[in-house]
């Protein structure tokens, strides 16, 4: 009896690409999904047999008893969970397709004689035909964050929020990508103090404070035109950063140049959680993070997201190390995250909400509410387990297509390995 009702919850997917292939691409954005348990990661919580109604592709109600318009694709969620599509992490998702090959990567800068460029804008070499999307667009992911990676200079460049829906356009303002410590430390002359000695010219020259014609200058008219930007407050500086010092040191330069930030990584984090609370900081956590794998890491713990977030620091996720191809693991982070101690509802807003205001696209997706995008997901079971998976997802009111080149390439081998 059970598997015949994950059989036919499986071809769920299928009929409803048939439907709206039948009902046409603008019915296709009208849809009904009724009786879900609504996980709306927003003031309204969760709502058990609750229906979601969208039109044009946007939410208009979220309620009990809602009416279907006519020709609007009707959904039984039959008590499954439905959420906003899921944040894929801070990753490289359309901008690397195979991490080995040069060629299809386009995620760094490296000049030698120029190398601190925030000018550099890693959404224009977006590809929205890559076949990562599908991938990671299976495991329920509907949005990820562009980061540039640190090549040329520890400034990395810009990137932003690309909904994975084939849009060719990065959603909302663009981020600037750093990294301190450490790690970068090969990037500065082998020193952390030199870090904050070159951010700090840039931020005089960004100010006018340097002349554009010195022969000491390290930005471009440009870079000092797009550095401008960030310290009057339009867009958000993310940082990857370890060490509880060095996160000390960013808090304060934060507080006095008047800049947005948010860390990434971050796994001494929780150490200086009162101060991250208080100044409103964003943490993207890298919750595996439990050993130090540095010196900069060696107070790291699984435990991190939940303390963070019992002192008030809104916490999303990040995972270092291929996070392009295995997109997916991010539910695997808020999961583990989950069952050291931070509540399941903040583990989903860690993958929903939170990272949508953070990247400034809140008034647009990360929530199931009236006015917001129709990215949804309905699961066949609980979405931070991976034991589960998505039955379908839905960007802007379409369904789209549950399947990959993974898949594809499974089933034509099963297919093969089948035959007499």
């Amino acid at each position: 009896m059970a598997r015949s009702s994950s059989r036919n919850r499986a071809w769920l997917g299928v009929a409803i690409m048939v439907l709206a292939a039948i009902t046409g691409t603008a019915s296709a954005q009208d849809l009904l999904v009724r009786g879900a348990t609504v996980h709306t990661a927003g003031a309204r919580g969760s709502l058990q047999h609750a229906d979601v109604l969208v039109q044009g592709g946007i939410i208009r109600a979220v309620g009990t008893g809602l009416a279907a318009p006519a020709g609007t694709t009707v959904v039984e969620a039959d008590g499954r969970p439905l959420t906003p599509a899921l944040f894929g992490g801070i990753a490289e998702i359309g901008i690397e397709e195979v991490s080995g090959e040069a060629s299809t990567v386009d995620s760094s800068l490296k000049i030698g004689e120029q190398p601190l460029r925030p000018e550099f804008d890693v959404t224009l070499a977006y590809n929205p035909a890559s076949v990562l999307i599908p991938v990671a667009r299976l495991e329920g992911i509907g949005f990820t964050a562009l980061g540039a990676v640190t090549g040329g200079g520890f400034v990395a460049g810009q990137g932003g929020v690309m909904r994975l829906d084939g849009s060719a356009d990065p959603l909302g303002p663009r981020a600037l990508f750093l990294r301190l410590g450490a790690a970068a430390s090969e990037l500065t002359g082998h020193s952390r103090a030199a870090q904050w000695m070159l951010l700090q010219q840039m931020v005089d020259e960004a100010r006018g404070q340097v002349a554009a014609d010195s022969p000491h200058a390290v930005l471009t008219p440009a870079g000092r035109r797009t550095l401008s930007r960030y310290l009057a407050g339009q867009g958000r500086i993310v940082v990857e950063i370890d060490r509880a010092a060095d996160i000390r040191q960013l808090l304060r330069w934060a507080a006095r140049e008047k800049v947005k930030i948010a860390l990434s990584g971050a796994s001494e984090a929780w150490q200086l959680a009162p101060e991250l609370a208080a100044a409103g900081v964003p943490v993207f956590v890298d919750v595996l993070a439990n050993l130090p794998a540095s010196f900069d890491q060696i107070g790291a713990t699984l435990e991190n997201a939940a303390r963070l977030q019992r002192a008030g620091v809104p916490v999303s996720f990040v995972q270092r190390g291929d996070a392009s191809h295995n997109a997916r693991k991010i539910r695997q982070l808020a999961g583990n995250a989950v069952a050291h101690g931070l509540p399941w509802a903040d583990g989903l807003a860690g993958l929903t909400r939170v990272p949508a205001q953070a990247f400034g696209v809140a008034d647009q997706i990360g929530s199931i509410e009236p006015g917001k995008r129709a990215d949804l997901v309905l699961w066949e079971g609980d979405p931070l387990d991976v034991a589960h998976y998505a039955e379908q997802v839905w960007m802007g009111g379409r369904p789209m297509p549950m399947r990959s080149r993974q898949t594809d390439l499974r089933d034509r081998y099963l297919q093969r390995n089948a035959q007499p």
